[in-house]
């Protein structure tokens, strides 16, 4: 079904709206884009959008209860919930290192969830 849609491109700090006409995942037409990575921006987000997690874990021992984690990469957008499902289980017990892996291969999308600061124990 052909329609228009909007976007809002976030590959870079310009920002561009782009104004898409789209049947299903084929991108017919697009405006308002300044650069090429605005098109292909537009055509990942209607085949196979991905977005940046980021969030905490329990962590154990720590000197505060939860670590600041984030995705070493952009993660299938109909996987988000569930990651963050999955990460409300996990504990980590302190000290951790920034960059740390906490999770390897977050529900199989080949993408990690690291720490994103260095906590020591407590005490």
């Amino acid at each position: 079904m052909r329609e228009t849609r909007e976007f809002i491109c976030v590959t870079c700090p310009v920002g561009c709206s782009i104004q898409a006409v789209v049947d299903g995942p084929v991108l017919i037409e697009a405006r308002g884009n300044a650069c090429k990575r605005g098109l292909a921006f537009v055509q990942e987000e209607i085949t196979n959008p991905r977005r940046m997690l980021t969030t905490t874990v329990q962590l154990d021992g720590g000197a505060r209860p939860l670590l600041p984690v984030h995705s070493s990469g952009p993660i299938p957008k109909q996987l988000l919930l569930q990651a963050a499902a999955a990460l409300r289980q996990v504990h980590v017990a302190a000290p951790v290192d920034g960059g740390q892996v906490i999770v390897r291969d977050i529900l199989g999308t080949g993408v990690d969830m690291v720490a994103s600061c260095a906590v020591a124990a407590e005490g």
